[in-house]
């Protein structure tokens, strides 16, 4: 058995556990790791430059602490001069699984959010040219914005839907979740190819076309059909 710890027992006291608030609880949902799905749309993977076609899923993730809540304003990040918003369904899930099947993975999806995954693009691009990690592009501080969870008893599977996003109040994003290339039950069960997922986990599953920069004084607004309204005001520079 782990001995106990308190924080005088640390060199420097832990920050609290990232967690989500749960829509009609008290209770919220810890968070400890998030993975993304790339270019997961069809006309997205276009729009990069990507076969959507030929392309089997691939990933990238993000910290925990790289979270922020709709509703936020947060501050234009550094190091960029084109920071971008990527309009997505986020997945928690809620059970062990490893190695399993699709119509297994579906019973491990305990709940949805919708989210931004915000991108550094140029740093990002940089990265694709020189075959070096994405993780300033992707994983940087604010990074990972998202809307209260619903539970899937709630709101049923998600596998169809609008998926909407618009900055100062035009529509720059549109598409439907019956377009995404791998569903979410393919996703969680290619994932779990690769590792033990449990509670805790989130996915990011990926972009419908029209990405695109944000300045300071931007607001963004996001839907999806069933969830929360997902909002974001960008700040001026640190």
């Amino acid at each position: 058995m782990e001995a106990q710890t308190m924080s005088s027992d640390y060199v420097f006291p832990p920050e609290p556990q990232p967690s989500v608030p749960v829509r009609g609880s008290r209770q919220r949902y810890a968070v400890s790791r998030i993975f993304c799905v790339g270019r997961n749309y069809a006309a997205h993977a276009r729009e990069m430059g990507g076969d959507p076609d030929r392309e089997p899923p691939f990933y990238f993730t993000k910290p925990a602490n790289a979270l922020v809540p709709s509703g936020a304003t947060i501050p234009y990040p550094p190091g960029t001069k084109n920071y971008h918003y990527e309009m997505e369904l986020v997945v928690a899930i809620g059970a062990p699984v490893f190695k399993v099947t699709p119509e297994a993975a579906k019973a491990a999806v305990w709940g949805y959010a919708a989210g931004l995954d915000m991108t550094r693009r140029d740093l990002q691009n940089e990265a694709k040219k020189t075959g070096r990690p994405w993780d300033t592009g992707k994983g940087f501080e604010n990074a990972a914005v998202i809307t209260e969870l619903v539970r899937v008893s709630e709101v049923g599977p998600l596998d169809k839907g609008a998926i909407t996003l618009a900055v100062n109040g035009e529509e720059k994003q549109r598409g439907d979740l019956s377009d995404l290339i791998w569903s979410v039950a393919e996703v969680v069960a290619n994932l779990s190819q690769f590792y033990h997922l449990k509670a805790g986990d989130l996915i990011y599953t990926g972009t419908p076309e029209g990405v695109g920069p944000v300045l300071p004084g931007d607001v963004i607004t996001g839907q999806i059909e069933g969830l929360a309204e997902l909002s974001l005001t960008i700040g001026a520079p640190e």
